[in-house]
């Protein structure tokens, strides 16, 4: 009986002093009790909290749970719809009218095609450290710049507006600005791609912001497509590496094992998405009464998806909490499932197995600078998970 769940009455904050990449201990607990509690939503309404690996796949992958923004029941209002174009909030037969156009786009082939441009990018950037010298900010040296310019690149975003647009989403992404802030670096982003989109319909470019023009997509439409793909593009990927280097650098065993063995590079970049899940949680809502795990989720429910717990599942994984660079974590959830399964998943594992290789073999004496109590973390309260900076430092010769 739903009764007899465990309850959370709401989502954590703080994570466990000493284990910044673990999800807090109230959510590793409530995995403990069970793959689903009662929760209540920061809205204050009644939900589901979902921690378990199968419960939270099985979610995903039913139509009978539904993405759309305007279906969330977690405040005392309703929601808007998702504005055009941005499919991660939509269910079928929206949600493909706006993905299948790109999925030719970010295919394992074509992405593959683009490692040896982000070689030549993330070399770039760790000549620039190198010549600076030590210390630095991992964050702004290598981990922002390297998804910013590939992402761009792919989209067609000019050169000269790469800073601000990474500013801007760092605002709305990073949880620790105030309603107006968000709001304001919002609309100045979407006012961006508004002159991006009419840019590309009047002179395309190679690109695939421009190849997109070329169908029945509206402006407006296009304006949202181009935003999850920056955002995405962007985002997830930068905190992946800072925080992924993070985690190695509190690792030094797993360190040294990927130094000696570039073999291990594709499963090292596996591992780190399931031990980080910097993506922590997305909703669904229930269409009609759904029996899960014995319990009956009714109907307008909006459950919570834990994926940093369900991708710490010890029914899953063994030993799910330590980092392990020859698991085979593959299954993990860190690009979700289903019909939202991360479009640029392909593109993400490019970028950090050419990244992450490319940063051990040329600074073998990479360190942190800063003791790791005091590495800034981005709060609970962001979207994705990470770190603000990174102080590193390294042997210069």
């Amino acid at each position: 009986m739903s009764d007899s769940l465990h309850t959370v009455t709401t989502l954590p904050t703080e994570r466990r002093s000493g284990c910044p990449f673990d999800p807090p201990a109230e959510l590793i607990d409530a995995r403990s009790h069970g793959p689903i509690s009662h929760y209540t939503h920061p809205g204050g309404k009644p939900g589901r909290l979902i921690t378990g690996y199968d419960t939270v796949r099985a979610v995903l992958a039913d139509p009978r749970f539904s993405s759309r923004k305007d279906l969330m029941n977690v405040v005392d209002f309703q929601l808007p719809p998702a504005p055009p174009g941005e499919f991660l909030l939509m269910d079928e037969p929206e949600h493909s009218r706006y993905r299948k156009p790109l999925v030719g786009k970010f295919t394992v082939r074509r992405m593959r095609m683009l490692t040896e441009r982000i070689e030549q990018i993330t070399a770039d950037c760790l000549d620039a450290m190198e010549e600076t010298g030590p210390p630095a900010d991992l964050v702004t040296a290598f981990a922002k710049p390297i998804p910013t310019i590939v992402i761009c690149e792919i989209l067609g975003v000019p050169y000269a507006d790469r800073a601000s647009f990474q500013e801007q989403i760092d605002t709305f992404m990073g949880g620790e600005v105030s309603d107006e802030e968000l709001i304001a670096a919002y609309t100045a982003t979407q006012e961006y791609l508004a002159q991006l989109v009419a840019a590309k319909r009047a002179h395309p470019t190679d690109d695939i912001l421009s190849e997109l023009t070329d169908s029945d997509l509206t402006d407006e439409e296009l304006r949202g497509i181009s935003l999850i793909l920056l955002a995405a593009g962007f985002d997830t990927t930068a905190n992946m590496l800072s925080l992924g280097t993070f985690a190695l650098l509190q690792n030094p065993d797993q360190l040294a094992a990927l130094r000696a063995d570039p073999a291990l590079t594709d499963g090292a970049v596996e591992e780190l998405l399931r031990y980080l899940s910097v993506a922590k949680t997305f909703h669904r809502t229930a269409l009609e009464d759904v029996e899960l795990d014995g319990h009956t989720i009714e109907a307008g429910t909006t459950v919570l998806l834990s994926y940093n717990t369900a991708n710490r599942d010890p029914d899953r994984f063994a030993d799910p909490h330590t980092l392990d660079l020859s698991r085979q974590a593959a299954g993990h959830l860190a690009f979700s499932h289903g019909i939202h399964q991360c479009l640029g998943q392909q593109l993400a594992r490019v970028e950090m197995r050419v990244a992450f290789r490319a940063l051990v073999d040329r600074f073998p004496t990479l360190r942190l600078a800063v003791p790791a109590e005091d590495v800034a973390l981005r709060p609970e309260t962001a979207d994705i998970y990470g770190v603000k900076s990174l102080p590193v430092t390294w042997d210069a010769e």
